[in-house]
């Protein structure tokens, strides 16, 4: 039996708490859990889709019934095909977050796999995902390759 589970609706704030240690621990982050409120209702919604384009994956903490240990969450998106991916299915990863307290364990790793077949279930020919340096030995362990394409970002 594996340890990882798909989240349910119930895991919300666990979950968004799991995100904020992700967010915390980017340089010049804003520590406010202040959206979490906001924020809340949507992602109890979108955790009880089962077929829809947004999944997340969490172990139970093993000391803290009710608790998570970690979490890894993705989209699929729709981008138009081009060579190499001409279904242009592309998978998102976010929110990779694992308790301070249960580091060390492979939950970050097994998270991962469990996103990665469901991306590949839904035709992903690609994964993205941004990578800190502490991150990011798992990730190319994972076969995932750095890429030189620059991010710019707009707020609106």
């Amino acid at each position: 039996m594996s340890l990882v589970r798909r989240a349910v609706p119930e895991d919300a704030p666990e979950v968004l708490r799991l995100r904020q240690v992700m967010i915390d621990a980017l340089p010049g982050s804003d520590g406010s859990t202040q959206w979490h409120a906001e924020s809340l209702p949507t992602l109890r919604e979108k955790l009880g889709e089962r077929d829809g384009d947004f999944a997340a994956f969490v172990v139970d903490h093993p000391e803290r019934p009710e608790g998570l240990a970690a979490l890894v969450v993705g989209t699929v998106d729709y981008r138009i095909g081009k060579s190499g991916d001409p279904r242009g299915v592309v998978g998102y990863v976010f929110s990779v977050a694992t308790d301070p307290d249960a580091r060390r364990r492979g939950y970050a790793r097994a998270c991962m796999e469990e996103l990665l077949s469901w991306f590949r279930e839904r035709g992903a020919a690609r994964v993205h995902l941004t990578a800190s340096p502490q991150a990011e030995p798992l990730y190319v362990s994972l076969g995932f390759r750095p890429k030189p394409d620059p991010l710019l970002e707009l707020h609106l």
